[in-house]
């Protein structure tokens, strides 16, 4: 039987969609906290220990969650990841595209990079270099959003540009870092998208209107309404997606009310969570989750692995 590693810092709604859909698809799942797994050199053979597992590995992992912790702890966690990948487990989404996506510098490099429309970023140590950026941008009626490099669920974030005599916030409570993005006026009432995608399709999309002021996630309070998935919103899903190496993404957009409605990315999700979503979609998500992850990621895994057998025998 296939056994399925689904690697979460806590139990609940998600968690409980994905073992379903896994036992509906005839795999066994269990729910792993990374925080319980450890590199171990004596644990023959492959050097991890993974609860649940024994002295073997599960046949794939989905990656549900990673709790937050001090920069080691969360560096060790990822380094399990980055093990299981070098160990020919498939990992969805694996470290290295996680990494990408909750660094929001790395996000907006990677998204300005593939050509894909995102607003303008600036991302740096300096407060003297980030105070000339917002004088520069207040002086052009331009608004900016100041956000913590880490963090999601739209928290700690401040709108700048309002007062003309407005101090650049001390970088301390940000890591001693400014990333700024320039203000995207979505008009009223106020609303973003959000759009899920999974492997290379866009599936689903929802509008999150209202919530906390300008800030529209769903945990902030914001209402979630159906929405239509227009192509182009489609296909700046996809392609943010794949720039940063995703098997699933959740991708925040948002279309100026001063512009042609061309969707531009605010942010991009690697470890996407939908239960707002699925509120509002008539499919189950979770179940094509898991269909993607077996008959896409495993799958080719897999014939890669028969391929490599046969090839070394011949």
């Amino acid at each position: 039987m296939t056994r399925i590693a689904i690697m979460t810092d806590e139990t609940g709604w998600h968690t409980s969609r994905l073992r379903k859909a896994f036992r509906a698809r005839g795999v066994e799942a269990r729910c792993v906290d990374l925080a319980d797994c450890r590199i171990d050199t004596t644990w023959k053979p492959h050097g991890l220990a993974i609860p649940g597992f024994g002295h073997t590995l599960p046949d794939a992992v989905f990656v549900r969650g990673i709790a937050g912790g001090t920069f080691e702890q969360v560096t060790l966690r990822l380094g399990i990841l980055h093990a299981l990948r070098e160990s020919g487990v498939p990992v969805y989404n694996d470290a290295r595209a996680i990494e990408r996506s909750v660094d929001k510098s790395m996000t907006s490099f990677l998204l300005n990079r593939y050509g894909v429309p995102t607003p303008a970023t600036w991302a740096g140590e300096s407060s003297a270099f980030a105070q000339r950026v917002l004088m520069r941008e207040r002086a052009a009626g331009r608004k900016l959003v100041m956000k913590p490099l880490f963090g999601s669920q739209g928290k700690g974030l401040q709108l700048l540009g309002d007062d003309a005599c407005e101090p650049l916030p001390s970088l301390e409570s940000f890591g001693k870092v400014a990333y700024l993005q320039r203000y995207v006026d979505g008009g009223e009432p106020g609303f973003d998208w959000r759009v899920l995608v999974i492997g290379t399709r866009a599936v689903a999309a929802m509008k999150r209107v209202g919530g906390d002021g300008w800030i529209h996630n769903f945990a902030r309070g914001a209402a979630c309404e159906a929405a239509e998935l227009t192509p182009s919103f489609a296909d700046v899903a996809v392609r943010a997606s794949a720039a940063l190496g995703l098997d699933y993404a959740g991708v925040d957009l948002i279309a100026s009310a001063a512009s042609d409605e061309r969707p531009l990315v605010l942010e991009v999700n690697g470890v996407a969570a939908w239960r707002g979503l699925q509120s509002v979609t008539s499919f189950d998500i979770a179940t094509l989750l898991v269909d993607d992850l077996l008959d896409g990621k495993l799958a080719a895994s897999q014939r890669a692995m028969t391929f490599a057998s046969g090839h070394g025998r011949a």
